[in-house]
This record gives C-alpha cells, sequence and structure tokens, in this order.
C-alpha cells in the first residue's frame, strides 16, 4: 500500500492511540522506522481489554501489523505481551507462520511494563532519549485496539465510533464493554449491574494514573477504564490529598531515602529525573537546584513513586506534576538536546512485580477477568467531545437539527494541524453543536 493512501485511511476513520495520550496513529508513520512493535502489555493493573482484543482477532491485528510494516519498509514486526497472556499468546501462535515479520518479545510481570519507552527497551534493547519519540530509534509503536481500529478502517471502511472499556471494581459484573463514543460512565456502571458499595468513587482509567471522575463523564477515544472504587480506598483518597497537604507532608517525613529514584523506570533507563531531589528542593525551597525541577519533564507519570515506592505514603507523584505545570505555565519548556545516561546496572533487580503492585494498593479482590460481553449497547444521546487526543480539537461539521448516520463525520480538523475526526456511533439527530462538543440523540421512531 502507498503510504499516502494508508495515513488517509487513518486519517478519515480518525484513528488515534486507543488508550494513552490520543496521539493521532497517522502522524505516527515515517519510513525510517525499521520496526514497528505492538504494545500489548497492559500497563496498568485491572486492565485486561488489549490481551482480549489481541486473543480475539489476532489474525487480522497481525495483517494490519504487517501491512504497516510493508508500507513503511520496516523489517519486522514485535508482538509484546507479557508471558502470562496465554490466550493471547496462543491466537498469535496459531497464525504467525502467516506473517514473515512477526515475531513474539515475551516480557516479565512488571510495572511500567506497558510505558512505550519501557516497551520499547524491553523489546529492542534501544533507549529513546529524554522527551524524544520512538521513531528516533527506529520504533513505532501501536497499541492493540488501535492496529484492529486500522484494520476495520482499511478492510471494512469503517470508521472509529464505539471504545472497548473495562468497568471493574466494585460493580456486580465487571467486564468490557463495546461502548459507543459519547455515553456516559454512568450508563456503562448501569450495564454491568451498578456499584456494589454506596459511597464511591469514579476512577477514569487505571489505578495508578487515572483520575477521578464522575458518573456524568462520557467515553472518549482513549477511555481504557472506568473503576468503582471505595471513597475510603488508599487509590481514591491519594488522589483527594491537595497539593498543599502533599508539600507539607514532603517538609516533615522526606527521610531522602532515595526509593522514589532507586525505583522510578525512566531514572532506570537514564533519564535526568530524580524524585528525592525534587522532594528536597521542595521541602527545603531550594529553588537553585534547578536539574531537580526541570528533572519533573522526565516524569512519565507513571505514580509508581507515590503508589508505590515511598514508605513514608508521600506524595512525589502529585508534586513532579505540579512543578511541571508550573514550568510550563511560566514558559520555561525542557532543555534541548538531553541525553540519557547509562542504562542503570540494577534495573533488573528493581522492576516492580505486578502481582506485588496489586496487593499493596489493595486491589487483589478486584483482579477478575472482566471479559469482553459482546452486547449492543444503546443509549438515546451520546455526548461526542472535540477533543479526543492530542492536537488541536476538531471543529463541528453539522448543524443542529441536522441527521445524522452511524460513521457519519460530525467533526473536522484542519489538515495543517495534528487533530482528529470525530463520526457519529448511531443513526440520529444532532441537538446541540458547541465549541466543546456535539450532541446526537435518537431520532423518535415513527
Amino acid at each position: 500500500m502507498e503510504l499516502n493512501r494508508l495515513s488517509d485511511i487513518m486519517r478519515q476513520a480518525g484513528v488515534v492511540g486507543a488508550g494513552g495520550a490520543g496521539f493521532p496513529s497517522y502522524a505516527k508513520l515515517n519510513t525510517a522506522a525499521d520496526t514497528i512493535i505492538l504494545n500489548c502489555s497492559e500497563c496498568e493493573p485491572l486492565l485486561k481489554l488489549h490481551r482480549q482484543l489481541l486473543a480475539r482477532y489476532a489474525k487480522e491485528i497481525m495483517m494490519t501489523l504487517q501491512e504497516i510494516a510493508d508500507t513503511l519498509g520496516a523489517d519486522r514486526v514485535i508482538i509484546a505481551m507479557k508471558s502470562a497472556y496465554t490466550e493471547a499468546a496462543e491466537a498469535v501462535k496459531a497464525h504467525i507462520g502467516e506473517f514473515s515479520k512477526v515475531r513474539i518479545s515475551f516480557l516479565h510481570e512488571f510495572y511500567p511494563a506497558g510505558d512505550e519507552i519501557v516497551t520499547v527497551y524491553e523489546t529492542t534493547g534501544r533507549v529513546v532519549a529524554p522527551g524524544a519519540l520512538p521513531i528516533t530509534v527506529g520504533c513505532v509503536v501501536y497499541n492493540v485496539e488501535t492496529v484492529y481500529n486500522v484494520y476495520r478502517a482499511w478492510k471494512e471502511n469503517a470508521p472509529v465510533t464505539h471504545k472497548y472499556i473495562t468497568v471493574a471494581g466494585e460493580v456486580q459484573n465487571p467486564c468490557t464493554l463495546k461502548a459507543p463514543l459519547g455515553i456516559t460512565y454512568g450508563e456503562l456502571i448501569a450495564m454491568v449491574g451498578g456499584a456494589t458499595v454506596k459511597d464511591f468513587a469514579v476512577i477514569a482509567g487505571g489505578p495508578m494514573t487515572g483520575r477521578i471522575s464522575s458518573p456524568a463523564d462520557v467515553v472518549t477515544k482513549t477511555s481504557n477504564a472506568i473503576l468503582i472504587m471505595p471513597k475510603n480506598a488508599y487509590i481514591v483518597q491519594k488522589r483527594l490529598t491537595p497539593l498543599t497537604i502533599s508539600v507539607k507532608r514532603a517538609m516533615a517525613a522526606c527521610c531522602q531515602c532515595r526509593m522514589c529514584t532507586d525505583l522510578c523506570p525512566r531514572h532506570l533507563l537514564g533519564h535526568p529525573i530524580e524524585p528525592h531531589k525534587l522532594m528536597r528542593a521542595t521541602a527545603s525551597g531550594v529553588a537553585s537546584d534547578t536539574a531537580a525541577f526541570l528533572g519533573a519533564f522526565s516524569c512519565a507519570a507513571c505514580g509508581l513513586c507515590e503508589m508505590y515506592s515511598c514508605g513514608q505514603g508521600l506524595n512525589p507523584a502529585g508534586i513532579i506534576a505540579a512543578t511541571k505545570n508550573e514550568l510550563r505555565k511560566n514558559g520555561v519548556t525542557p532543555p534541548k538536546g538531553r541525553k540519557a545516561t547509562p542504562v542503570e546496572p540494577t534495573r533488573n533487580y528493581r522492576k516492580v512485580s505486578m502481582s506485588r503492585l496489586i496487593a499493596r494498593l489493595g486491589l487483589t479482590k478486584y483482579d477478575l477477568p472482566a471479559p469482553i460481553v459482546d452486547v449492543n449497547i444503546e443509549t438515546r444521546r451520546v455526548k461526542l467531545l472535540l477533543a479526543q487526543g492530542i492536537g488541536a480539537p476538531a471543529t463541528a461539521a453539522v448543524t443542529v437539527g441536522q441527521e445524522v448516520h452511524i460513521g457519519d463525520m460530525v467533526a473536522d480538523f484542519d489538515p495543517q494541524k495534528l487533530g482528529t475526526a470525530v463520526h457519529a456511533p448511531f443513526d440520529g439527530k444532532v441537538t446541540e453543536v458547541t465549541d466543546r462538543y456535539v450532541t446526537v440523540e435518537v431520532c423518535p421512531k415513527n
């Protein structure tokens, strides 16, 4: 396939990274790549949808990966998954002989194995420089659902209108649903039997990097999970701690043990981040330690430092995030030409076991299969956000009162800018258009 045609297929279908920051998939296509990596290592605890999709659509996904590799002139395709994913592994092995460029790379069960930069190193031995993209070391990385969406766009002319999303935690029937974009979290929670506790919090995303959300929030192309947790749960309380309290606790209790740094996945790969130094500079008010503060730009926001590493229960990840925001707000940018130092020799002994992390977070009882449930999810109304990934928000391409059909484009983006189009997930009528969203309602049947 011609590169321009593959890029156009991805653009027209609105394919973005299905789970991370939502980087437009067409923008990753680059003939400098010699390796295409399928990231099926489920970075977050409790999330299982990528291994489930790979087990179900292995051949379709491998076919698409090989097509991408052939289009870019890449030499190989690496499917990165954890050795415990037996069903997905067997599905891949059943068809791997049909695809000459595809091979499997099994990763250990550690967190955050699914971090893009970590995955590149684990599968190729290449270190991506701080702030750089995988293409700088010849790699293009996609996750499983993203590639499945490319397959559907390529073979079925189907744009992205739905999102696989795991609903887990304190719910009656944890499962993975294929939800229409724009449906509320509350509707999906009701679909799985509702919450099993009265006083609960909603976390959008995984237990390590997800954010406190609301049942009124809606599904987007980057939604991976909805976790219902008791409000007194450790992972909820961590998120509810005000920054001012986090700083005061750092001033009172940080003993500079270095555990946050010694277990930091990016530090172990040689990136210039040392959380313990930033904690020290913050706690003591030493603004002259510029290297400590600039290290915040190398943070992957994996949350390991505060959710697992710190024996004092402090919040270095929150302080680092606030530092990064303040630096950007004041016009400070990451230093140019940053390079990684050699990989820490003890790295292999400092990987955090996923099972141990789950236990430490108090999530063992929630670590359930959450299988894909094939049901046609109906809703009366969807609220389609115009910003559904990295780049400029799309601009509405419809007007109030206009009838649309499933797959119709309701918002487009400036082709001169990075962005993604948005499509209707069902037949209906546009009832509201703003600069943030488009609302579509099902047309009443006569």
